[in-house]
């Protein structure tokens, strides 16, 4: 790697570190978490399958966008779909010409049609401010919870079970009928309602079918089935930090099962209690109060918080 990227990762490490999902755990190693998520995902970047840099000259030196395709949403949603990892750029380069460069950068993502979003942790905020500066809209603000007491938590048992294959369809139905106006498709015009029910039906769909590590559902006599979370081990990140934990990363409650996500939280902490992890995550939007109660009783705690900001033709 040159001596100039190299310079501009320096320049922006303090801010890459907050780049990782695991930031909020502070047991957690610092440096191998900026090597996974923060510069040393910066400087290993372009190696990877459909990744890609996009450089701006400047008169403060280069302005390099680190982004990648993503072949999956691309053809679920006919258009080709992006994702913008960050951007690298020296200290000194002011606000007005790094928006100038994400313009510069959106133009040169410009087809027929093209979708293009970044999750930003609120610590980025010069980079915030330059891509809403460029024309990029805010769709969702997040916030990120943990619960680091695992192994002591003792709470009333509820009835569960893995949702079954078979089941599939009908989870599916359940999320795209549980419609959040506030998560980033549904807020996001450029989807549309219709679209953005179906994609997250075929994410959960896919979830049951093995894209996560297990669904949980109610199992109580004469309770239909109206509700469900899905749970991802992260057994990659795990074993990269030497540290189980599981993540929830998508729920949906329904009529029908009201009062079920606390249950089915309740019942994940147990879960990775029962597979001796040390820590559950869940992230939501920073308007889902029903969540936020839901930490409150059952021991979470604020992890950190983020932007989700895209543009598109």
């Amino acid at each position: 790697m040159g001596e100039v990227v190299e310079a501009l990762i320096d320049a922006r490490s303090a801010k890459l570190f907050f780049y990782s999902p695991y930031v909020g755990l502070r047991t957690l190693d610092a440096i191998k978490q900026q090597e996974l998520f923060g510069t040393g995902k910066a400087r290993s970047y372009v190696a990877r399958p459909h990744h890609y840099l996009f450089e701006v000259a400047s008169p403060n030196g280069p302005i390099q966008f680190l982004y990648q395709l993503l072949p999956w949403d691309t053809d679920f949603f006919g258009a080709p779909t992006y994702k913008l990892f960050t951007a690298l750029y020296a200290d000194k380069t002011p606000l007005a010409e790094l928006a100038r460069a994400a313009k510069v950068f959106k133009q040169g993502l410009k087809k027929p049609r093209f979708y293009c979003f970044t999750e930003l942790p609120v610590e980025d905020s010069k980079l915030i401010q330059a891509l809403t500066s460029a024309g990029w809209r805010c769709v969702e603000n997040r916030l990120t919870f943990f619960h680091d007491a695992v192994d002591s938590f003792h709470h009333a048992r509820y009835p569960v079970r893995s949702a079954r294959a078979d089941q599939a369809v009908h989870i599916a139905a359940i999320a795209a009928a549980a419609r959040n106006e506030y998560d980033r498709f549904h807020a996001d015009d450029w989807f549309g309602q219709e679209l953005a029910d179906a994609f997250l039906a075929r994410y959960a769909s896919a979830a049951v079918l093995g894209y996560c590590d297990q669904v949980l559902v109610p199992d109580e006599p004469g309770v239909s089935i109206d509700s469900f979370l899905a749970i991802s081990d992260l057994k990659s990140d795990a074993e990269n930090l030497g540290c189980e934990f599981s993540r929830v990363v998508l729920t949906a409650v329904r009529t029908a099962n009201r009062g079920w996500h606390l249950k089915l939280v309740a019942e994940t902490i147990q879960r990775a209690r029962a597979l001796n992890q040390r820590y559950v995550l869940m992230t939501t939007q920073a308007t889902n109060r029903a969540v936020f109660r839901t930490c409150e009783k059952l021991g979470f705690k604020l992890g950190g918080s983020s932007q989700v900001l895209a543009c598109s033709d």
